[in-house]
């Protein structure tokens, strides 16, 4: 029979990963992610894990979570494998999260959450707090952190790597700040060996000297890149050379070239040289203009080379909806890189408001959420202004 555990804690992941995958990671592949999901639970879990219909649960384990005002039935509901192991630190793993300044309340609120953690040893997650301290600037940081993120702390099978690859960042430049960032958000690329990292690093370094960029600046270059965007190292270099030849024979400049790595953060090595030319074809039909006239778009808009044909697709639609014209939205290509409901949201403040989005620029809806708030008020105080004629003869009652 399947071990249960074990299928339930492949399934949630593979879900997150498959997510993951399509919306950073068009390269990997269903197959590929579906056997990395199983070897990493079986490795999670196939130390504790059975039928969970043939054995019993732990009743001392029952009764130290009970001690601790920890809600049982939602372990049961979520990880029930958790409660049939022979072992269990319950006691000793409290203990330390209390030693670290977790009051009973935090203590019940990470066990619930990862109640995987009571299998660990006291020495494992002694290591991990040491191996956290390294970035974080108390335990009052530490504990915070566990509470929120429960899952990345306890992950104590990759030790190892965590510890080398933290000592690696923070040699490159990186503050500690980032890097717990990039625990708790991107653990995933403390697993990698440290050499793989590496790797990735040199390659990226190699390439923004060789695109022109120079020896003062490409430390920062680096640190920025990695700091918008650390799922660039789950890139093997052999993809980052290869969508970077990709953008050179399409006639992008060694200087065009960084300026668009700048601007999709990182974000191009994780397309393939397939899909960015799809795109890249679609929007110059679309547009009805030249190779040179196409270049200067993507340069405008990186979107159009970032974004699949059928996101473009739908957003251009929604666009043409809303009685814009394919002119106005090559003006302003920039305006595809908003969902088609924010677009339609806006544009519903600004028709209140007497603005006829089909005769004007596009410029009004274009920005983050604090830029069209700017240009609505603008635009709202404008509305709502007296108007004023200066040279108007002034009328005084005698």
């Amino acid at each position: 029979m399947m071990l249960r555990g074990v299928a339930h804690s492949a399934k949630d992941t593979f879900t997150l990963l498959l997510a993951r995958s399509q919306y950073r990671n068009p390269r990997l592949n269903f197959p590929s992610v579906w056997t990395e999901v199983i070897k990493r639970s079986f490795l999670i879990h196939s130390t504790y894990t059975t039928d969970t219909k043939s054995r019993e649960e732990n009743k001392k384990t029952i009764e130290s979570l009970y001690r601790l005002s920890v809600d049982i039935k939602k372990i049961r509901r979520l990880k029930e494998w958790v409660l049939l192991q022979d072992v269990a630190y319950v006691k000793e793993i409290a203990d330390i999260l209390k030693e670290m300044g977790a009051d009973e309340t935090t203590v019940a609120n990470i066990l619930e959450r990862c109640p995987e953690a009571i299998l660990h040893t006291p020495a494992e997650i002694n290591s991990q707090r040491t191996l956290w301290q390294l970035v974080c600037q108390n335990e009052n940081q530490l504990i915070k952190l566990i509470e929120q993120f429960p899952e990345s702390f306890f992950s104590t099978q990759y030790h190892e790597n965590q510890k080398a690859n933290i000592l690696f960042f923070q040699e490159l430049g990186l503050k500690n700040n980032i890097i717990t960032r990039f625990l708790t958000s991107a653990p995933s690329i403390f697993y990698n060996p440290v050499e793989k990292n590496k790797n990735v690093i040199e390659t990226l370094q190699r390439n923004y000297l060789s695109l022109g960029g120079s020896d003062a600046n490409m430390k920062i270059w680096i640190l920025k890149l990695l700091s918008q965007n650390p799922f660039i190292l789950l890139n093997s270099s052999t993809t980052i050379q290869e969508n970077l030849e990709f953008l050179q024979k399409n006639d992008f400049s060694d200087h065009e070239v960084l300026q668009l790595l700048s601007k999709l953060k990182g974000f191009i090595f994780q397309l393939t040289p397939t899909t960015m030319q799809r795109s890249m074809l679609y929007s110059k039909n679309v547009f009805k203009c030249s190779d040179q006239e196409l270049k200067q778009l993507v340069l405008k808009c990186p979107a159009l080379l970032y974004y699949s044909v059928p996101v473009l697709e739908e957003r251009l639609e929604g666009l043409l909806k809303e009685g814009i014209s394919v002119a106005q939205i090559r003006d302003t290509p920039m305006v595809l890189e908003l969902t088609t409901q924010i677009v339609q949201y806006r544009i519903k403040k600004l028709s209140a408001l007497g603005y006829d989005i089909k005769s004007g620029t596009l410029e009004s809806l274009n920005g983050t959420k604090k830029d069209f708030e700017v240009n609505y008020g603008r635009i709202q105080s404008k509305k709502e202004r007296p108007i004023f004629n200066p040279v108007a003869p002034v009328h005084i009652e005698e």
